[in-house]
């Protein structure tokens, strides 16, 4: 049995079509609340796009290009509303009580992606090329070495960082992404606070 089997039978066995691939939301998704998810997504797909850009043109293009300019610009703002997203989704996502049901697997997945995300956020701020970011590299390194791991991790080393930004951290975020969302649509997303009385 190979993977795409693999995948094919664990999907038929926890998700029916209209779990993986929705026609029609229930009524009480029209909430805002629910958009912040979307919103992360959306910031998360610009912040790919636009870091794809990035990296065709070299680390230093933004630096002597307008248009490279406009781009780092798009990836940075892209990045900001990645983060408001998430946390505005946490929030409203708390206060709808949304681990109910069972559904600790949803946050734990989303913990796990937040602090990939924030260390893929420290490694961009990093490979700013300017004094800003030599600072924050200085700084990172001195916390790593604090904690022990700053053998494995050399903020200082701009290689070590750009591999770390552009390729394993976008994985892990893009996997763990992908997990949170398959749990969701597994699950179905959390009802309102007391709708589950009102339908027994």
């Amino acid at each position: 049995m190979n993977l795409t089997e693999r995948a094919q039978g664990f999907i038929k066995n926890n998700m029916s079509m209209e779990d993986a691939l929705p026609t029609r939301m229930p009524v009480y998704m029209s909430s805002v609340v629910y958009l912040f998810g979307a919103l992360t997504l959306s910031a998360l797909g610009m912040l790919i796009l636009t870091g794809v850009v990035l990296t065709i043109f070299g680390p230093g293009w933004w630096h002597v290009s307008g248009f490279g300019h406009f781009i780092n610009s798009l990836h940075f703002w892209s990045s900001q509303i990645f983060f408001l997203g998430i946390l505005l989704h946490m929030i409203g996502k708390f206060f709808m009580a949304a681990w109910r049901g069972g559904r600790w697997r949803t946050w734990a997945v989303g913990i796990i992606t937040l602090g990939i995300a924030v260390f893929s956020g420290l490694t961009g701020f990093i490979l700013q090329t300017n004094w800003d970011s030599q600072w924050v590299s200085g700084q990172a390194k001195d916390a790593l070495n604090a904690v022990g791991i700053g053998s494995l991790v050399n903020t200082l080393n701009s290689g070590q960082m750009l591999t770390l930004h552009i390729v394993v951290l976008p994985l892990f975020v893009v996997f763990f992404v992908g997990i949170h969302i398959l749990i969701v649509r597994h699950e179905s997303p959390v009802r309102p606070i007391g709708s589950e009385e009102k339908d027994a």
